[in-house]
């Protein structure tokens, strides 16, 4: 690749990430202003991660506000990459970003949380997600470090990498559902989870709920296993000669 061609890359690259950012930025504002609304609804005496009676028509609504929020990463992504791998990198960016800024508009909107120790319902898909608002902040910041790594250039990632990557991050999902999935395995109620807000008996379970501990060595070892793949991305494209050396290579993920 020439130094101008390589130069144009970069700037589009920057430009496109830039543009990113901006859409992220509002589109959190947008998120966190649906959650203050929630929250003063629902939790009129200060927000817990306990559950609350809220109608099935509202929290069909929610999920699927839930579900378009991941459709307009995902187009973003497939928008702003040209190739799978960095369209797979730039959705990356494009949640991670997000995801920050919607804590940050929290915080100036309604001064929460008081501590990024304080837990928060992260997610509802497919069961309910729990955490500490610092543990999605450090996935955030991981993900941002790999869709730049992914951008560096046109590198496939191996299966090595792909390996890491994925089982850390079924160990980062796992200290997320622990909490719900547990609930219902113990208390049988896995099986007929499709009608799950009809129990009185998860309706009783769950409004009394609260987490007694987040599960931060489980974590800690997806965190390592996601940076030991973004580090041997990172040694691929430090190591590896440019694409143009090889003119028969195909792009792949």
């Amino acid at each position: 690749m020439s130094y101008i061609h390589k130069h144009k890359v970069m700037n589009t690259t920057a430009k496109t990430i830039g543009a990113i950012g901006i859409f992220c930025v509002a589109m959190a504002a947008l998120e966190s202003a649906v959650v203050v609304y929630l929250r003063t609804l629902y939790y009129p005496d200060g927000f817990s991660v306990a559950f609350k009676l809220i109608d099935r028509k509202i929290l069909s609504v929610e999920i699927m506000r839930e579900l378009a929020t991941l459709v307009m990463l995902v187009t973003v992504g497939f928008l702003a990459g040209r190739t799978a791998k960095e369209r797979i990198a730039y959705f990356l960016l494009t949640f991670a970003v997000w995801d920050i800024f919607y804590y940050v508009w929290l915080k100036a909107f309604i001064d929460w949380p008081a501590s990024l120790l304080e837990w928060d319902i992260l997610f509802l898909i497919p069961v309910t997600w729990l955490g500490p608002v610092l543990a999605p902040l450090i996935c955030s910041l991981t993900m941002i470090l790999l869709s730049l790594v992914l951008l560096a250039n046109e590198r496939k990632v191996t299966p090595v990498v792909w390996t890491l990557l994925l089982t850390g991050s079924a160990f980062i999902l796992f200290t997320f559902m622990e909490d719900y999935g547990g609930l219902l395995i113990r208390n049988g109620l896995l099986s007929g989870y499709s009608s799950i807000l009809q129990n009185k008996d998860f309706i009783r379970l769950a409004s009394d709920y609260m987490p007694t501990g987040f599960s931060w060595g489980i974590f800690a070892v997806g965190e390592l296993l996601l940076l030991g793949g973004i580090y041997f991305q990172y040694l691929g494209v430090r190591g590896m000669p440019n694409s143009t050396e090889y003119p028969n290579t195909q792009r792949i993920v």
